[in-house]
């Protein structure tokens, strides 16, 4: 299985050579982003099936001997990371086939896109393979500079600004994040994360605490947590909607990743849970009330992607068995969930021209399979049963109630209250945008006028120009409903999806095996 470790890495960084080469031919660039995409795909579902069935596969780059050299880890964590990441990013960059993605002027295609995104992959792929902490460093670096880029795409006004605000904060995690590295290596005199998690336990509380405070503000902000949440709703709603989703699914989840790697793996003692446990609280609630307070559709669901972080927060300072696995599970229903809807919302601004709640109405008779398309995944996130978001919330919640304690008890209250406000929230797009007749909409004359982002194949024209604006790109359909369709998969086979996520889990919370299969012998 070693062969297959950098794989998700190495594959995309391959693809991206190889789409820059072919920078003047966009279907050869489209095609070799898909086939290194599929590839990704199979790759990590395969890793997950070996992770699942014989352990953690380790894999010292160059061979060097443990903890000099570079570390690629592949645990069921990690592998279950890779391959739901790995179908969001193959079902976007479809969608972003068919809506063709330009910048530049009306007649230049884009050629920077699909090597920036394929970039972007092999930098996921990293963060979640790190062995060490200075390679999820540079794994956060490599999602920063392509991050940068693609939501610049097109060089308006708003989307620079919005650029400029998101490395800004970005920069400021990172900077942050080095200084936790730096002090971890001073204390500790490795950055392994197998040997940090040995050698952690013999420094002085005070220094352990202080390093662990230094990390957990760096991925916290990564990870939009309250109160280190406010930089997300301005910056990811003005992206073209396939960025803005790869966005939203994604890379927030990255800072959960390194939340839940460290605090299980490195700081076991449980110092920050309880203060895990209130920023959760307050990360659903502040979130959703947000996200009621939005007529935007885009803005609506980034304030739902802060509440719904609180979650996985809630889980992950639960510290036990079945808050992980809660956790986990949650947070690859969240991926799709996420990613889902704001694929549907590009959808919604080229069928009516906005996607705001002020100018939209009769979508439902407009179009009943878009409609079908945003209610499916609307309610999974809304937590009703049986989808997926329910079956995630439910564990969680019995995992709070075992818990027993007051805090656990109202963070139970608090995320019963966060799902009724979410499905009231989707319920206020539905019955807005699809249920009640566009005239009745208090700008609803004003939509036609709107140009949206997306583009259909070879074609540059303005939504007001169009002869058929209602017409949806059958490729931008089929990966939104392919997505749609991995949700509901989520669901039917959530048991034994749950069994992996519990057995995550069940390994970290004993990190021996993390330390005993990365180092051996070494100490």
């Amino acid at each position: 299985m070693s062969v297959l470790t950098p794989l998700p890495v190495l594959v995309p960084l391959l693809g991206a050579a190889l789409t820059l080469i072919a920078g003047r031919k966009p279907r050869t660039q489209r095609a070799v982003t898909l086939l290194a995409l599929s590839s990704e795909v199979i790759v990590s579902g395969w890793q997950l099936y070996l992770a699942d069935r014989d352990g953690i596969s380790v894999l010292q780059v160059g061979d060097w001997e443990t903890p000099i050299g570079i570390t690629l880890v592949v645990d069921r964590l990690s592998a279950a990371m890779l391959v739901v990441s790995a179908i969001v990013m193959l079902s976007v960059m479809v969608y972003a086939a068919g809506q063709n993605i330009r910048d530049g002027d009306d007649k230049q295609p884009t050629s920077i896109f699909q090597p920036t995104y394929l970039v972007l992959s092999a930098g996921i792929s990293l963060a979640f393979l790190a062995g060490d902490l200075f390679n999820l460093f540079v794994g956060f670096e490599i999602l920063l500079g392509a991050s940068f880029v693609l939501l610049t795409l097109g060089g308006t006004r708003d989307r620079i600004r919005a650029g400029v605000s998101y490395v800004m904060v970005s920069m400021v995690a990172s900077l942050i994040f080095l200084c936790g590295i730096a002090f971890a290596y001073a204390a500790t005199g490795t950055l392994n994360m197998a040997q940090l998690a040995q050698r952690m336990d013999a420094v002085p509380g005070g220094v352990r605490t202080a390093v662990c405070a230094v990390l957990l503000v760096a991925f916290g902000i990564k990870a939009a947590v309250f109160p280190l949440s406010n930089w997300l709703p301005d910056s990811y709603p003005t992206a073209p909607a396939p960025v803005t989703a790869v966005f939203a699914g994604l890379l927030t989840k990255v800072g959960v990743y390194a939340i839940i790697r460290t605090s299980t793996l490195l700081f076991p003692d449980g110092h920050f849970d309880r203060l895990l446990m209130v920023c959760g609280l307050l990360t659903m609630l502040l979130g959703i009330f947000g996200a009621i307070a939005q007529n935007d559709i885009k803005r609506l669901l980034s304030f739902t992607l802060v509440s719904h972080i609180g979650y996985m927060i809630f889980g992950i300072g639960l510290a036990t068995r079945e808050g992980l696995a809660g956790a986990i599970f949650y947070v690859a229903h969240h991926i799709l969930v996420q990613t889902t809807l704001f694929l549907v919302v590009g959808l919604i601004e080229r069928q009516a021209g906005s996607a705001s709640l002020r100018r939209l109405g009769g979508l439902a008779a407009a179009s009943p399979v878009l409609a079908l398309l945003f209610l499916i995944p609307a309610l999974n996130l809304g937590g009703i049963p049986p989808f997926s978001g329910f079956i995630g919330k439910l564990a969680l919640l019995q995992a709070g109630a075992a818990d027993g304690s007051v805090l656990a008890w109202v963070l139970v209250g608090g995320s019963a209250l966060t799902s009724l406000l979410t499905l009231y929230a989707v319920a206020r797009v539905w019955s807005k945008a699809f249920w009640r007749p566009r005239a009745d909409a208090p700008e609803g004359h004003l939509a036609a006028a709107a140009p949206p982002t997306l583009v259909e194949d070879d074609t540059d024209v303005r939504y007001d120009e169009r002869a058929d604006p209602g017409r949806m790109p059958a490729l931008m359909l089929a990966a939104t409903a392919a997505l749609v369709a991995v949700g509901l998969a989520l669901t039917v086979f959530a048991g034994p999806l749950f069994g992996v996520a519990d057995r995550a889990a069940a390994d970290l919370r004993d990190r021996s095996v993390y330390i005993g299969a990365v180092l051996g012998g070494s100490s």
